[in-house]
């Protein structure tokens, strides 16, 4: 079996080359549009393996010219461009797989391999142009993870459940999939389940009729009706009370809804996209959410990585959100890589809300147009929260509530306590020894060199803490 591939880094095509000719196919390499038509033209393949930075061109934009020729030639399309707006173009050619570059060789070779025995790509409608300033961005593979997810369900109206904590950009990724995918040109109707009184949530949802209980002076239509042809996104479904849970359930199993007071069913053509930030098993154990309507929700799970997770990405949104803040009139700023680094080993506990939050800060308050480390720890100092009554209280109690409101990992709770604990602790010894490296060393019973170390690391600055006796 032969497979052509075209990739103008020559170390990538080498290493792809090799995992290839392991797997049993003859590869023809070549390096521009213009030579992978001419062998196109020229010869018979089981498979196309492409970049899309090309010499000569965009290797998506030309992906037509191969379909006249091959119309049943699979492709796999590489791009180092990791963005949404890629995957999902590269899906809309109807590629085989979309590998964000860096890629793992040996699942490429496989995917290659089921590719040229499946013999044809996955067929998928529509060629409208997307634009630019997608809101998700990412280079991390938990991020290309959902990504791919997302081109997944484009063209369907499969049930999308997206999980992940609080500020990691669950509603965005509802909005990418009703915006990109064919539901497009009808509404978009976001509901909080959390912040409507439970007495009011049906008829938030299903609407009700004149009369119907005191105050309903008119009929009203519920959210369901007014999503008609487009997407309901239910956010924070894991707060829903138990009633309005087996109310949705009955619309989801019958495709209707009865309005609060109203006798007639009103048929249903809405995709329904839900998020929430807890983790759903146990409060299906503790009673507090129904197991059916889980599994109904379920259809197509979305992980929302936390930041802690994808730290590559955070010099990304970074930038991304100061170009956002110099768009929006604040002064146009640059990240040093110092400061780049800086910013991406903080915990960001409020996940991309609370980068996106410091950064608009940083981007107002910074003294030079180049942000430096100094000027992102000033700011850090300034933003830490004294401790409250509470928080100095009993360390045992504070782990508890620590582990019940952050739930880290498995595996990972050691790592995830360290850096919860840590820069807090290590302000506290700065703030009683006023700023004095030497005797917050002692008090803590390490080296010093290791104090300015990890101080470094945390963004403490000594000074900061000094000017405040």
């Amino acid at each position: 079996m032969s497979v052509l591939l075209v990739e103008d880094d020559l170390s990538i095509a080498i290493v792809i080359t090799a995992a290839l000719e392991a797997e049993g196919f003859s590869v023809v390499h070549c390096l521009s549009i213009a030579e992978r038509d001419r062998l196109l033209e020229e010869g018979s393949y089981q498979a196309l393996v492409t970049d899309v930075m090309l010499p000569d061109g965009d290797g998506i934009e030309t992906i037509d010219r191969v379909r006249t020729l091959h119309p049943a030639l699979p492709i796999v399309i590489l791009s180092a461009q990791n963005t949404l707006d890629t995957a999902v173009r590269a899906t809309d050619t109807g590629a085989f797989e979309y590998f964000p570059k860096p890629f793992d060789i040996d699942e490429l070779a496989r995917t290659v391999r089921q590719a040229a025995g499946a013999g044809q790509g996955i067929a998928v409608e529509g060629d409208e142009p997307l634009g630019d300033g997608l809101p998700l961005v990412g280079r991390s593979t938990a991020m290309q993870t959902v990504f791919r997810m997302i081109t997944r369900v484009l063209r369907n109206d499969l049930t999308v459940l997206i999980l992940g904590e609080s500020g990691t950009g669950k509603e965005l990724v509802a909005e990418a999939v009703h915006n990109l995918g064919h539901r497009r040109t009808g509404p978009f109707i976001a509901v909080n389940a959390a912040a409507i009184p439970a007495e009011l949530i049906e008829s938030e949802l299903f609407g009700h009729e004149k009369g119907a209980f005191t105050g309903a002076v008119a009929r009203h239509m519920g959210k369901f009706e007014q999503a008609a042809g487009g997407t309901l996104f239910l956010d924070e479904i894991g707060d829903m009370p138990m009633q309005a849970q087996t109310r949705l359930l009955r619309a989801l199993q019958s495709g209707t809804v009865r309005r609060v007071g109203g006798r007639d069913e009103i048929r249903l053509d809405v995709r329904i996209i839900a998020a929430t930030n807890k983790d759903l098993e146990p409060e299906i154990a503790a009673g507090r959410f129904r197991e059916d309507l889980y599994y109904r929700l379920n259809v197509v799970p979305i992980h929302m990585p936390p930041l802690r997770d994808r730290r590559d990405d955070i010099d990304v949104l970074a930038r991304h959100f100061l170009q956002h803040a110099a768009n929006e009139g604040l002064p146009r700023r640059q990240l040093t890589p110092e400061a780049a680094e800086l910013l991406s080993r903080q915990p960001w506990r409020g996940n991309v809300r609370e980068l996106k939050n410091f950064i608009y800060r940083l981007a107002l308050l910074a003294r030079e147009d180049a942000i430096d480390p100094e000027s992102i720890q000033s700011l850090l100092v300034a933003d830490a929260p004294a401790p409250s009554e509470e928080e100095s209280g009993d360390i045992a109690q504070a782990v508890t509530r620590w582990l019940a409101s952050e739930r880290p990992a498995s595996g990972t709770i050691y790592q995830a306590a360290a850096a919860a604990f840590e820069r807090p602790l290590f302000a506290e010894v700065l703030r009683e020894t006023g700023g004095n490296q030497l005797r917050a060393a002692q008090a803590l019973g390490i080296n010093r060199n290791t104090l300015r170390k990890r101080l470094s690391e945390l963004a403490l600055d000594p000074e900061e803490f000094a000017r405040r006796l």
